[in-house]
C-alpha cells in the first residue's frame, strides 16, 4: 500500500509519452500531482485513468505562458520529442524549450521547488564520440531542421545550470536517449512505433540509408525509475545520461520486429534524413555509480510489451 505524501508535484507534458508514465509512478509513490499540458502532442486518452483521482490535478496550459502554482516538485518534459512533431511547428519548439524552461525555473525559485529537466542524447548532435559521455559537448548543427530541438535543449540546460549558479536553485538534469513503451503515438515517426505499425499491418518497413546507423533503445519503465533516482538524489543534479547502452542497427531492429509480429512485411530503404545521427549510445557510467541506475528490460521483453499495446490501437 502507497502511503499519501504532503508533496505537490507539477509535471508538464504530462499527457505526453513520457509525462504520462511519470505521472502514474509518482501517483503510485501517494504523491499529489499536477499535470500541465498544452495537448499539441499529448493526449488525454494516455491519462484518462488518473482524471477521475484525487490525488491528480490536470491543467491545460502551454508553458511558453507563466503559470502560477504552489508546489514543491516540477518535472519539466514540456516538449514534441520525435522529429516529426518537432520540426512541425519549429518555432513553438524553440520557443517551448527556452521560455518554458525559463518560465519553469522561475516558478522553481518562487516556490523553493527542486526542478528536473528532461534534457536529451540530441545535445550531442551526430556525435564524433561513441558512446558518449556526459562530458562530450556535441557536434551539433546551430541551422539544422533538427536545431529547434537540439539547440532549444541545450540552451534549456544552460538555463538550469545559470539558476543554479546564480540563485543557489536546485535542479536535476536527465539526458534522454531513444526510449519506448506503451502510450508512443502510432504517427510520431520514431522507428520503434514506425516498424511496430508497419509490421502489424503487413506494410514494408521503412528503413533509412543502408540501415547500419545505431540506436539504443530503453524501455520507458526503467526510464522512468530513473528520472525518480535522480530527483530524489540530495546531491547529484546532472547532467546524467539515461539510456540502454546495448546498441543495435535499424536492420536489427526491423528483424526482431518482424520476427515477434510474424508479419509478412519486406524492408524498404529511403534516402537518410538531413542531420541524422549515424550512432546513439549512452555511456552510463555515471548513472550506475551515482544513482545505481542501469536499465533491466532487455529489448525483446520490452519490444513484445509494446506491440500489445500497438495491438489494441492498429
Amino acid at each position: 500500500m502507497n502511503i499519501k505524501t504532503d508533496k505537490n508535484i507539477l509535471v508538464t507534458g504530462a499527457a505526453g509519452f513520457l509525462g504520462s508514465h511519470l505521472c502514474e509512478a509518482l501517483l503510485k509513490k501517494g504523491n499529489n500531482v499536477i499535470g500541465v499540458d498544452n495537448l499539441s502532442s499529448g493526449s488525454l486518452l494516455n491519462i484518462k485513468d488518473l482524471l477521475g483521482l484525487e490525488q491528480f490535478n490536470f491543467i491545460e496550459h502551454d508553458v511558453i505562458e507563466y503559470l502560477e502554482i504552489k508546489c514543491d516538485e516540477i518535472y519539466n518534459l514540456a516538449c514534441p520529442a520525435s522529429p516529426v512533431q518537432y520540426q512541425s511547428n519549429p518555432i513553438g519548439t524553440l520557443k517551448t524549450n527556452v521560455f518554458g524552461a525559463s518560465n519553469l525555473l522561475e516558478l522553481a525559485l518562487k516556490n523553493q521547488a527542486k526542478i528536473f529537466q528532461a534534457s536529451t542524447s540530441e545535445v550531442y548532435g551526430d556525435p564524433l564520440e561513441h558512446p558518449q559521455k556526459e562530458s562530450y559537448w556535441g557536434n551539433v548543427n546551430p541551422v539544422g531542421l533538427r536545431s529547434c530541438y537540439d539547440e532549444g535543449k541545450r540552451c534549456a540546460e544552460t538555463l538550469f545550470f545559470d539558476y543554479q549558479r546564480k540563485h543557489k536553485t536546485e535542479i536535476r538534469v536527465a539526458r534522454i536517449f531513444n526510449t519506448y513503451g506503451p502510450k508512443m503515438k502510432s504517427d510520431d515517426g520514431r522507428v520503434v512505433s514506425n516498424f511496430i505499425v508497419q509490421a502489424l499491418e503487413n506494410k514494408p518497413l521503412t528503413v533509412y540509408g543502408e540501415g547500419l546507423q545505431t540506436r539504443s533503445f530503453c524501455y520507458v519503465d526503467d526510464l522512468i525509475r530513473g528520472f525518480i533516482l535522480l530527483m530524489d538524489h540530495q546531491e547529484f543534479k546532472g547532467p546524467v545520461n539515461l539510456g540502454n547502452p546495448v546498441e543495435f542497427t535499424m536492420i536489427e531492429l526491423a528483424k526482431k520486429v518482424l520476427n515477434i509480429t510474424s508479419s509478412i512485411s519486406k524492408i524498404e530503404y529511403e534516402d537518410l534524413p538531413l542531420d541524422d545521427p549515424k550512432k546513439r549510445k549512452p555511456n552510463i557510467d555515471l548513472a550506475f555509480k551515482e544513482l545505481n541506475w542501469k536499465p533491466d528490460i532487455h529489448l525483446e521483453e520490452g519490444l513484445k510489451k509494446t506491440i500489445e499495446y500497438f495491438k489494441g490501437l492498429v
